[in-house]
């Protein structure tokens, strides 16, 4: 059944899809900046301003801070304990419970490099009137809260990765 003109509905009326152009335009700044001038991802970037603002955390506390899965926060890891922005160490009492901070360098790039993103932040931010800033300020707050109550009470169908995303039989 091939959709009629009224049936179709345009992506830019979906409040995810806008905000996830909003993320790609103003975000690819964020993005060049980390990789060009500092030779890190968004990912790790994620990561290294996670440890600068919630200090020493387990590997599984950074992926449940930052908002990342496990196995992706794992290997960014990796990376950033090779390029010594991250040092792990390990509980006295459990070797199996390692810990992750800032080392030095990890610190001196979160200082220079976040400056310079909300400096882009406030750029776009300066499109509104103070006003509306705080409106969409509380806007968002109350948005992230309704959709961790939503995720919470969702039951959802999960997809088989092995299969690389199609539904399970």
């Amino acid at each position: 059944m091939t959709p009629t003109p009224e049936s179709r509905r345009p992506l830019d009326e979906l409040l995810l899809y806008r905000l996830s152009r909003l993320l790609s335009v103003a975000g690819s700044m964020v993005i060049r900046i980390c990789e060009g001038r500092f030779g890190i991802t968004r990912r790790e970037w994620r990561l290294i301003a996670t440890l600068a603002s919630r200090g020493e955390l387990s590997s599984s506390g950074l992926a449940e801070h930052a908002q990342l899965d496990r196995a992706r926060t794992s290997k960014a890891i990796g990376s950033l304990v090779e390029k010594a922005l991250v040092a792990r160490s390990h509980s006295a009492g459990d070797r199996r419970q390692v810990h992750l901070c800032l080392t030095e360098r990890g610190r001196n790039l979160y200082d220079e490099l976040f400056p310079l993103v909300t400096r882009i932040n406030a750029d776009l931010l300066g499109a509104l009137d103070a006003a509306a800033a705080a409106q969409l300020d509380e806007s968002l707050a109350r948005l992230q809260s309704h959709a961790e109550q939503m995720v919470a009470e969702a039951v959802l169908p999960k997809a088989d990765r092995r299969r690389r995303g199609t539904k399970a039989d």
